[in-house]
């Protein structure tokens, strides 16, 4: 990643609170006060959180969440000194057994184990980031300090005046959140029925299938021999985390849950399903090639 360190060191790298214009060149701009509590704040940080911010600088975004919500965290930061003063001010606010900062490239960091990533990041950056952000676990709440993720739509986006902001002519600042969906595009299979997904980040539309061609609804002579069976039903909706919900105003409502176990292939449940689907409530499905279903 040396290519791509030189490339955003070249930039006013407000976003990683203290990235340089040049290697030797180090200024530090901080998230104000403001911002990293609403960041934080939006997220819904608890306790149970671990918040990874992704550009550190001088560690108060982990800090204060260690702090004030008793979170845990992990600070990847380039900059030894900023590093060193993120531990310092760990030290002396009485978290340090709850934080870690590393002296870390971003890119290389492992994010698995976060359940809130914050970030102050360029907008390029944060579009490098987002298929590794996506494939985090789904529930995983995203921050994100002015900058979008491109097309992949923010859950809410708060607009913030901000008087001591120290970059830009506008002194507001824009804190967006996402929440990680489940990767559930695809086919599904169940005995006697097919689940076949299309998914755009948090959106999605199911077809409901019964295998062996037909539906309850077009088993008549008028099916054609070899076509794909009709759908019993099809239904859309959005993604919030594992779970996959439809939304009013609707003829079939439904809720499924998306499941990944430790050695066991995902699985996704109709846990509710109205209209002439309903006999398929409760039926779990395993993801497949279509032409194994």
């Amino acid at each position: 990643m040396a290519a791509a360190r030189t490339a955003i060191a070249a930039l006013v790298f407000a976003a990683t609170g203290g990235r340089a214009l040049a290697q030797d060149d180090v200024p530090f701009i901080t998230t104000p006060d403001r911002v990293t509590m609403a960041m934080l704040e939006l997220a819904g940080v608890t306790a149970r959180d671990h918040v990874l911010d992704l550009g550190s600088g001088d560690g108060r975004i982990v800090i204060t969440a260690a702090r004030r919500f008793g979170a845990s965290g992990l600070g990847v930061e380039i900059v030894p000194d900023l590093v060193k003063r993120s531990r310092e001010h760990a030290r002396a606010a009485g978290v340090e057994g709850r934080v870690e900062f590393r002296e870390q490239d971003l890119f290389a960091t492992d994010l698995s184990r976060a359940t809130v990533v914050t970030m102050y990041l360029l907008p390029e950056v944060n579009l490098q980031l987002r298929p590794r952000l996506l494939a985090l676990a789904p529930g995983t709440r995203i921050v994100s300090h002015d900058w979008d993720l491109g097309d992949w739509q923010p859950e809410r986006t708060l607009t913030l005046d901000v008087p001591d902001k120290t970059i830009g002519r506008e002194k507001t600042s824009r804190v967006h959140l996402w929440v990680v969906p489940a990767q559930v595009h695809g086919t599904w299979c169940a005995a006697n029925a097919r689940l076949v997904v299309t998914q755009r980040f948090q959106r999605f539309s199911a077809s409901l299938e019964r295998r062996g061609g037909g539906s309850a609804a077009a088993t008549s002579a008028t099916t054609t021999a070899g076509a794909p069976p009709a759908p019993i039903v099809v239904f859309d909706g959005r993604i919030d985390g594992a779970e996959l919900r439809t939304e009013a105003p609707l003829t079939t409502p439904a809720r499924l849950r998306y499941e990944a176990r430790a050695g066991a292939a995902p699985v996704l449940q109709i846990q509710q399903i109205g209209g002439v689907a309903a006999e398929h409530a409760g039926r779990t499905f395993t993801r497949a090639a279509a032409s194994d279903c």
